[in-house]
C-alpha cells in the first residue's frame, strides 16, 4: 500500500479569511467547505483544510510549497501586488526580497493567522537526477 498525504487542517482566526488569502496568492479556487472546513485543493490532490479556532490558541507552523518557476512568477506578483511582507528566508531578517537555492528560488511570507508559507521552485538539495 502507498501512502499519501489527503488533507491537512490549518488552523486559522477567520477559516473564510485564511482560504481565500491563499487561493488568491497561489490562483487556486475553494474547493468545498463542511463543517468549521473551508478546502483549498493542491494539484497533487491533497486539500488544505482551514479550521477557525480562537485565534489565542493557534501556534504557528510552517507550510512550504513546491511550485513551477510560472507559478512562482504570479504569485509573488500577487505578493507584491498586494503589499504582503515577504522575506528571502525563514528568520525575517531579508525582508522585500527572494532567496537563490539549488538552481531556484523561494520566498516566505505570512498568512493572515500568522503561518509561516513558503515557496519553492526547486526541492532543498536539488532537484533529483
Amino acid at each position: 500500500m502507498s501512502v499519501e498525504l489527503n488533507h491537512t487542517i490549518v488552523h486559522a482566526r477567520d477559516n473564510r479569511e485564511s482560504a481565500e488569502f491563499f487561493a488568491d496568492l497561489l490562483g487556486l479556487e475553494i474547493t468545498g467547505e463542511w463543517g468549521p472546513f473551508v478546502a483549498v485543493a493542491l494539484s497533487n490532490r491533497v486539500t488544505l483544510d482551514f479550521a477557525t479556532i480562537p485565534a489565542h490558541t493557534i501556534t504557528p507552523q510552517h507550510y512550504a510549497f513546491l511550485v513551477s518557476e510560472e507559478e512562482f512568477d504570479a504569485a509573488y506578483a500577487r505578493i507584491r501586488q498586494h503589499g504582503v511582507e515577504h522575506y528571502a528566508d525563514p528568520h525575517r531578517k531579508r525582508p522585500g526580497a527572494i532567496n537563490h537555492h539549488d538552481g531556484g528560488h523561494g520566498v516566505y511570507f505570512v498568512d493572515p493567522a500568522g503561518h509561516l508559507m513558503e515557496l519553492i521552485t526547486v526541492p532543498y538539495g536539488g532537484r533529483p537526477s
